[in-house]
């Protein structure tokens, strides 16, 4: 049995669970999803607490099993409390800015980008820490948008200059040393 699949989610107060077979409805005060999943995997709804169970040990079902209560828990988890992937940027000249809901951004290009957040997607931008805060209640989405803003500028390994996720270990490379030519 699979150790994350066998584990019960708890559905906190203010979210409801439709399930239906194998299609899932999740609906919280920071939004609602739906999706639908495998039929080799059983979603049961007891007492506040979904529980997925399997039929057999296939290969196919037994991969399915921990990922589809994996994706269960973040959907509960995203309309509940919801996500929120932060990015650094360094760099003489770069900075980030709000446009009404669209983000702007100056990264040393001839023109700014505009970023326009996706459906469900908040922008925060703390200039002074240098910081662009991606927000929403589907994690897939959230991590697509951060990823897609971080590859507008990605940090360079020589100065350590670009957008970088917070606390990412940013490999830095030593440069040329110019000594020993002759």
């Amino acid at each position: 049995m699979s150790r994350i699949g066998r584990l019960p989610i708890a559905v906190p107060a203010g979210v409801q669970v439709d399930v239906k077979g194998s299609f899932v409805k999740v609906k919280g005060p920071k939004g609602e999803m739906q999706r639908e999943f495998s039929p080799l995997i059983g979603i049961n709804l007891d007492n506040g607490h979904i529980t997925t169970t399997r039929n057999s040990d296939n290969p196919a079902e037994r991969a399915l099993h921990g990922t589809t209560r994996a994706v269960l828990n973040n959907m509960v988890r995203g309309v509940s409390a919801g996500f929120q992937t932060v990015i650094e940027w360094d760099g003489v000249g770069y900075r980030a800015e709000m446009s009404g809901a669209n983000l702007m951004l100056y990264m040393g290009y001839s023109h700014p980008i505009t970023v326009q957040p996706a459906a469900g997607i908040k922008f925060e931008v703390d200039v002074k820490a240098r910081q662009i805060k991606v927000q929403g209640y589907d994690k897939e989405v959230v991590g697509q948008v951060a990823a897609d803003i971080r590859k507008v500028r990605p940090v360079e390994p020589y100065l350590g200059k670009g957008m970088h996720y917070l606390g990412e270990k940013v490999r830095r490379k030593a440069g040329k040393s110019g000594k020993g030519k002759k």
